[in-house]
């Protein structure tokens, strides 16, 4: 991916008139202020008065706007060497209270019992840029996570069937890494559209042949990517890790972004958080991986008669601006724990705490899933020698292993992950096309065009 901007970034101080210390209630002046997730509001807990959050100031709303790169004072690099144990100064009654920034941004003081929060972003990733309240009560997390597993209940580990209670879910902020882009893209290459299809050859050896049209393509456009969401945690970003079900995490994107608010430190009463552990260069390549696939599933949208596949050989997405914020997003998770082969395996499921958007993977027990299959194998071999006379009758053959993989990935999910390429925000503008009709093909045999990409996933 290219730019065509030399400059150093531009860093946005977000977190601007942010002091350590106590957050008062602007009512009663009260420190013990949380979250009324149902509202999206701080409430006293004193008084009970509800108040808005602060937006943040200074990073560019304008996608279009953007140029060369810009970045949250949050996001900058994580020194190795940073101060995690802070000390505040209680303004009411003076005593020095200790926080590990490394486990948690607030504390009580214990003369007072006033609550003292960090609010100042410190270079060790535990402070964001921004953050995203939960919406999603408790209450409604669990009855997502037992509607969840109650439909994967029959193959499901005994074990887990009888220890598995939703009363201990936590609802944790998850460090991500958002992204704003603007860009232009050029796209260059083949597309064939469909005129006939039809049939030949005898009754027991019959093919079907295609007759397409074929097209040189060229589009270019101006597009603007809006918060593109990719985890911030080494952990998370590690999908394919075999003692953990990671995926699942990334499965339940995407946030509404755009409601995000000024980091405050009581947002996190009653929940949990993990820091960010990596930086913008570590994740770069993902970002810009990511960007061409949104690009080029953008670009579809204008390909809709090359219904057998466009094929590009040339893709090029200039980036004229980028704005990276760092953010807490809000899940809820229930994990648990299996002892396998002598291994642990961590499996998860996870609730979006803005959208209710639920994936997990509930432990198998094999025993009763390879029965059930080879049950089906059975009655797939009876069913072959049944149908003599059709012409496929092989395919009964493998109605075992379709069950068995039906059901594993239906209860592991392995292979579920955030559709980036069509559910992150994007914008078109000043659309340039290109088809030029090459010439007429007959008798093709493949039903789609021979190395079509306009659909592929690289990020």
């Amino acid at each position: 991916m290219e730019s065509n901007s030399t400059n150093e970034p531009k860093i946005i101080k977000t977190d601007l008139e942010a002091k350590d210390g106590q957050n008062k209630c602007p009512k009663c002046g009260a420190t013990d202020i949380s979250l009324n997730a149902k509202k999206g509001l701080l409430r006293c807990n004193f008084c009970r008065h509800e108040f808005k959050p602060e937006k943040v100031e200074g990073l560019e709303e304008d996608i279009t706007k953007l140029e060369g790169e810009i970045m949250g004072s949050g996001t900058q690099d994580i020194q190795e060497n940073s101060k995690n144990i802070m000390t505040l100064k209680c303004s009411s009654c003076g005593a020095e209270v200790v926080i590990d920034t490394t486990e948690a941004t607030q504390a009580r003081c214990h003369w007072c019992r006033n609550t003292l929060s960090i609010n100042q972003q410190i270079p060790n990733g535990a402070i964001p840029d921004v953050v995203l309240p939960f919406n999603i009560t408790k209450e409604d997390a669990k009855k997502q996570i037992e509607e969840f597993v109650g439909r994967r209940k029959f193959f499901a580990h005994p074990k887990f069937r009888e220890e598995f209670t939703t009363e201990n879910i936590m609802g944790v902020y998850l460090p991500y890494m958002v992204v704003d882009i603007n860009s232009h893209a050029y796209y260059r290459g083949q597309g064939e559209h469909e005129v006939r299809r039809y049939t030949s050859g005898s009754e027991n050896n019959k093919r079907t042949y295609y007759d397409a049209d074929l097209y040189d393509i060229e589009r270019e456009f101006d597009l603007t990517i809006g918060g593109l969401t990719v985890e911030s945690s080494s952990d998370k970003l590690n999908k394919k890790a075999s003692d953990k079900t990671n995926n699942v995490i990334n499965a339940i994107m995407p946030f509404d972004i755009e409601s995000n608010v000024k980091w405050n430190a009581n947002y996190l009463k009653g929940y949990t958080s993990e820091r960010r552990d990596t930086n913008i260069d570590e994740l770069r390549p993902l970002v810009d991986r990511q960007s061409k696939d949104i690009s080029r599933f953008a670009a579809n949208e204008s390909l809709k008669n090359y219904d057998r596949g466009v094929r590009w050989d040339k893709e090029e997405l200039t980036v004229k601006g980028k704005q990276w914020k760092s953010a807490y997003l809000p899940v809820w998770l229930y994990s648990y724990q299996q002892i396998k082969d002598n291994q642990s395996v961590l499996h998860y499921v996870a609730v979006n705490g803005r959208t209710k958007k639920t994936m997990g993977s509930v432990p198998i027990y094999f025993p009763k899933l390879l029965g059930i299959s080879a049950i089906v194998e059975l009655l797939g071999f009876i069913l072959m020698l049944l149908a003599s006379d059709f012409k496929y009758r092989k395919l009964f053959l493998i109605l075992g292993f379709v069950y068995f993989f039906t059901i594993y990935f239906r209860y592991r999910n392995s292979n579920a992950r955030h559709k980036h390429e069509v559910e992150t925000k994007r914008s078109i503008f000043n659309l340039r096309k290109t088809d030029n009709l090459i010439k007429h093909q007959k008798g093709l045999s493949n039903s789609t065009m021979s190395g079509a990409n306009n659909k592929r996933v690289r990020g």
